[in-house]
């Protein structure tokens, strides 16, 4: 073989091996069951359906989507997903925990990610978070916004992960100033807390009645009337999970950003790259998995003292100065 042709056949080869990685790299269908609430609750669902939007933005690579009307689909859901080849599957919301686990041993190589819950399974990824810590930075910044010391909470669905949230948010009041007094109401205990702006506006509603300027929503698109209800009444409110600021401009005080679009995004990219590892992280401030949010739909809200206060205590979390309790280490707040 003459010189010419020995690296003719060399670029052939590298071309080969080059195209079979290129495939092997796009070669996963990925597809997500989100929880309960609609894939457009402006929060917890749309947040991963943001993550999963950035890898199609990338990659051409949309993922197959199913949005249940209750929980007792997520089994089927999951297992269909398996049959047809799906992999990896993200998993939306800790209550389809006990069903991925089933499915996920029936198909021991399909992956999963599983988001607020954890399933100790060698094909099973499982991301958490510390939704105390960045509770507490919003607690802070409640607590310095609101002009009558009184400060609200609505959650969702009457469990530890929400009682988390409102925990680490009494913290961060108490933190900022330990005069002010939470008025706290749960929208109800079953899953359909999630998805009812009505009853998230009523109770919202009822708290500025009590005196509240400031209310953080933690309850899914329940939230959204929440939200509606701040801005109708002239009040302060916080968002959750995603970047709700620009939802309503002037009374969007900040928003607690929990990055499960990011748990999303990075699960898409692992198992594209062929690095996708099973195990569970928990993701907090410090790693970049909650936050507060400052951009130009509220800056004008946050004053430079607001600001740096805020962003201290952010520090000071982060270097272990300010220890924030977490209900669900013993299911109450201290």
């Amino acid at each position: 073989m003459t010189s010419r042709y020995r690296l003719l056949f060399v670029a052939l080869l590298v071309g080969v091996a080059t195209g079979s990685a290129a495939m092997a790299q796009n070669a996963i269908k990925p597809a997500i069951v989100y929880s309960t609430g609609g894939k457009f609750d402006k929060s917890f669902n749309e947040g991963v359906s943001t993550g999963a939007e950035k890898f199609k933005s990338e990659t051409t690579i949309a993922a197959a989507e199913f949005e249940p009307s209750n929980e007792t689909q997520f089994e089927q859901a999951h297992r269909r997903f398996a049959q047809r080849g799906y992999d990896p599957i993200v998993a939306v919301g800790f209550s389809q925990g006990v069903a991925l686990e089933k499915v996920a041993k029936e198909f021991p190589r399909t992956h999963f990610t599983l988001i607020d819950s954890v399933v100790d399974l060698p094909n099973v990824q499982s991301v958490t978070f510390k939704e105390h810590e960045g509770s507490f930075l919003v607690g802070v910044a409640a607590a310095l916004a609101s002009k009558t010391g009184k400060v609200g909470f609505v959650g969702g669905m009457d469990i530890p992960l929400i009682r988390r949230f409102q925990c680490g948010y009494e913290q961060g009041i108490k933190y900022a100033n330990p005069k002010a007094e939470l008025i706290a109401n749960m929208t109800g205990t079953t899953p359909a807390a999630w998805n009812d702006p009505g009853r998230g506006a009523e109770l919202a509603k009822g708290q500025f009645d009590r005196g509240v300027d400031v209310v953080y929503a933690a309850a899914g698109s329940t939230g959204t009337g929440v939200l509606q209800a701040a801005k109708d009444r002239g009040k302060y409110a916080i968002g959750v999970d995603s970047n709700q600021d620009h939802l309503h401009p002037g009374t969007m005080l900040t928003s607690m950003i929990k990055r499960v679009d990011l748990a999303t995004y990075r699960s898409f990219k692992a198992m594209q790259a062929g690095t996708w590892q099973g195990g569970a992280s928990v993701l907090g401030l410090k790693e970049g998995g909650v936050d507060w949010t400052l951009d130009q739909y509220n800056e004008k809200l946050i004053t430079p003292e607001m600001k740096a206060r805020v962003e201290q205590t952010k520090a000071d979390i982060i270097a272990g100065k300010i220890m924030v309790h977490d209900y669900m280490s013993d299911n109450s707040c201290k």
